[in-house]
């Protein structure tokens, strides 16, 4: 009588599964924890309006530079209105902090209750 033996093999490559993972991963949609959460929806309390006061910066800047050119480049009849443009740019770029700080403010108070959320359940995660 032959008896016949079944034998099964496996060979395991965590480098195979590693690089296996590594692809998965590439099309599993992100995950976010929470952590990385909290910091994002901190840094999201200044963009807004930080964008907004570079842009009334910047756009006050050049006003004030045309306003000094009518000054004194071109004089004559553009000398008065030169004046009047710098005023109004050196109003723009004095209104840029104040404007970033008060829609900074709106955005913290309009994000304080989803940032408070998430820092309670990271403190009681460690805890």
């Amino acid at each position: 009588m032959e008896t016949k033996r079944e034998t099964f093999t496996y060979t395991y490559s965590a480098k195979q599964q590693e690089e296996i993972d590594k692809i998965r991963k590439k099309y599993l949609p992100p995950e976010e924890d929470k952590m990385a959460q909290l910091r994002r929806l901190d840094q999201s309390a200044t963009k807004k309006g930080t964008m907004i006061s570079i842009i009334i910066g910047v756009i006050g800047t050049l006003l004030m530079g045309v306003g000094m050119c009518c000054s004194m480049v071109w004089m004559g009849i553009w000398f008065i209105p030169g004046i009047v443009i710098g005023l109004i740019g050196i109003g723009g770029v004095a209104a840029a902090y104040p404007v970033y700080s008060r829609i900074t403010k709106k955005e913290r108070e309009r994000l304080a209750p989803q940032i408070l959320k998430l820092t309670e359940e990271l403190t009681q995660a460690e805890g």
